[in-house]
């Protein structure tokens, strides 16, 4: 297993100059190894779990990425998860120190689900993450989710492509 490696993310596809159209394959069912894989850490407001300030955020973070050199589309993942009913908190994977940005590492061992269907289906999905973790032994810590598609892009490719990312304990 390599140690901080993401299938490719195809940006080829992307009519809606946004959000690219997701390609599950390569994605279901990994086991990905990170050591001190180099993240922008941010957080969001939200209001029982509805995110209010998404937009901003994301948009800050890609604009100080790009005028720092750029994505690096074969290491391409946002991982969010829910610190409350009020706060989210998102890790982009990023290349290089992004100034501006408040910088983390994260290092574990996780395991990989594709799913597809509503936003809202995240609190179901978590459980069911949980378990498959437990069925190949593994106990779960914690739930991450990679939602690939904004709501506007949504509308367009009728699809919603969401990768559960769970940190297994060693």
């Amino acid at each position: 297993m390599e140690t901080n490696v993401l299938p490719h993310y195809d940006a080829s596809d992307n009519p809606t100059d946004c959000c690219p159209r997701f390609n599950p394959e390569g994605w279901d069912d990994l086991h990905l190894h990170f050591e001190d894989k180099l993240f922008v850490r941010a957080t969001t407001r939200s209001v029982m779990h509805v995110p209010v300030n998404m937009g901003k955020v994301f948009g800050r973070v890609h604009e100080n990425v790009e005028k720092s050199g750029g994505w690096d589309m074969d290491d391409m993942i946002v991982l969010s998860r829910d610190l409350s009913a009020w706060q989210a908190e998102h890790l982009f994977a990023v290349p290089r120190d992004i100034p501006g940005e408040e910088m983390t590492t994260l290092s574990g061992e996780f395991l990989t689900h594709v799913f597809e269907g509503p936003y809202q289906a995240a609190r179901e999905w978590a459980p069911e993450l949980e378990g498959m973790v437990r069925a190949k032994g593994h106990e779960p810590k914690q739930v991450w989710f990679f939602y690939t598609t904004c709501p506007e892009c949504l509308k367009v490719y009728g699809k919603n492509y969401v990768v559960g990312v769970v940190e297994i304990a060693p």
